[in-house]
């Protein structure tokens, strides 16, 4: 087994082993970057809107179908076992139920998403075929990112949408997690013990920083398409423009501008 390199730096300059540590340090920046973008900004000002909400979660819908469907997969992989914890983590379930309370039953054919959602989500399964290990990366950023600000991120969530109870939030919910802290502590601990050489401790960093940049993007795509549907209703009900096209109905005439939106930015960015 090659000794692996760190990226925790200690008093002398020197740097630690733990997995765990070196994502966190290699991802630092990045981490700054994916808060500062549109959407979490909204976030961390309590001002997030519907339409916001509902097009996050149609994102991460098709992002976590990707993970677990690929966890799932490679669940006895000597890399993916320690940390697969599908009872305690899944967040499948729980997004089908809050696109439902929003969209309806027929929930699955309003799931619109950009073009960065489908390159994280084609990232996904690529990795998941030809590289697991790589998995580790994703499932860290995503679970324990989710399970830290799950609980403030809810409260902000109902507070700002004026739902009076927990539907329509059940992605922030990990009824599976007694304690988000010790679980914490005993994901790392299980990540820690993953057996990786330097070659592949170096790719899982770099699979980490990937995976906020990903993020990032997605979170960029969702804002230039909601500014862009917004331009559209706005210069339609401007224009009077009353047809078909652009029915009379305000969530009609958004839901054809989220689609412009799409066309908009999938010409641009849909390249990989």
């Amino acid at each position: 087994m090659e000794v692996m390199k760190s990226a925790r730096k200690n008093d002398e300059g020197e740097v630690g082993s733990d997995l765990s540590e070196q994502i966190k340090a290699a991802t630092k920046d990045n981490h700054v970057r994916a808060e500062n973008t549109q959407l979490m900004l909204s976030y961390q000002k309590g001002q997030i809107t519907l339409p916001q909400y509902k097009v996050l979660l149609c994102s991460l819908y098709e992002i976590y179908k990707a993970l677990e469907e690929e966890m799932d997969k490679n669940s006895s992989h000597p890399a993916v076992a320690p940390i697969y914890f599908p009872q305690e983590l899944a967040r499948l379930e729980s997004l089908e139920r809050d696109l439902e309370f929003f969209f309806g039953s027929a929930w699955r054919k309003r799931v619109i998403v950009p073009a960065a959602t489908h390159r994280y989500e084609q990232r996904l399964r690529k990795i998941g075929s030809e590289k697991p290990e790589l998995l580790v990366a994703h499932a860290y950023t995503r679970y324990l990112g989710d399970l830290s600000g799950g609980q403030v991120l809810g409260k902000i969530t109902q507070k700002s949408l004026g739902l009076s109870g927990r539907e329509g939030l059940s992605f922030f919910s990990f009824p599976g997690v007694s304690s988000p802290n010790r679980f914490k502590q005993l994901y790392r601990s299980r990540m820690n013990s993953i057996e990786l050489t330097q070659e592949e401790t170096a790719e899982v960093l770099e699979e980490a920083v990937a995976a906020f940049e990903l993020n990032i993007q997605v979170f960029d795509d969702l804002q230039k398409m909601l500014s862009i549907a917004a331009e559209t209703t706005d210069q339609s009900e401007g224009d009077g423009v009353t047809t078909s096209l652009f029915p009379s109905s305000p969530i009609m005439q958004f839901t054809v501008g989220l689609c412009v939106a799409l066309t908009t930015i999938g010409v641009g960015l849909y390249s990989f």
